[in-house]
C-alpha cells in the first residue's frame, strides 16, 4: 500500500469479480433488498430487462472494496460518492471495478479519484466519482 505521498495522479487499482448467484444472494442478504428485478425470474422477465439483473449498488460496492482494501486502501475514509448507471449487470457478467487518482490534496489528506465498473466487453456499467479522506492506523 503506497503512502499518501507515495500516490500520484493517474495511479489506479482494478478487481475483477464474478457475479454469479450466491453473490446476489449474498448482496440481498445483507442490503434487504430483495426486489423481483433482481431475484424472481419470472418478474424479470416481463421488465425491461427481460430477465434478472444484478442490484446496481452491486458493482458500486465492488468500486468501495478497491477503495478500502487496494488504492488508497485501509486508512481510506469514504466521504462521498456519485454514481451514475450507465448499463445492467446481468448473472454470469464479470465486473471490473477501477479506482484512478484524479487529484489529491496534500494539506487535507482528501483525494479525488475517478471511479468505473466495467462489464462484458469493457462496457462500461457505471462512473462517478469518489471523495476520500486517507488517515491509515497509527503505526500503519
Amino acid at each position: 500500500m503506497p503512502s499518501f505521498s507515495e500516490m500520484r495522479e493517474g495511479d489506479y487499482a482494478e478487481r475483477t469479480v464474478a457475479v454469479t448467484e450466491a453473490v446476489l444472494e449474498a448482496f440481498a442478504a445483507v442490503s434487504g433488498d430483495y426486489n423481483p428485478m433482481h431475484m424472481d425470474e419470472s418478474y424479470a422477465s416481463r421488465s425491461v430487462f427481460r430477465r434478472r439483473v444484478a442490484h446496481g449498488m452491486l458493482p458500486g460496492a465492488f468500486v468501495g472494496a478497491v477503495l478500502g482494501t487496494l488504492l488508497p486502501g485501509p486508512g481510506t475514509v469514504y466521504l462521498s460518492q456519485t454514481l451514475i448507471f450507465r448499463a445492467p449487470v446481468y448473472i454470469g457478467d464479470s465486473v471490473t471495478a477501477r479506482v484512478e487518482i484524479a487529484s489529491k490534496d496534500e494539506g487535507t489528506g482528501r483525494i479525488l479519484l475517478r471511479t468505473t465498473a466495467r462489464g462484458p466487453g469493457g462496457a462500461l456499467v457505471l462512473d462517478g466519482e469518489a471523495v476520500i479522506l486517507f488517515r491509515p492506523a497509527d503505526g500503519a
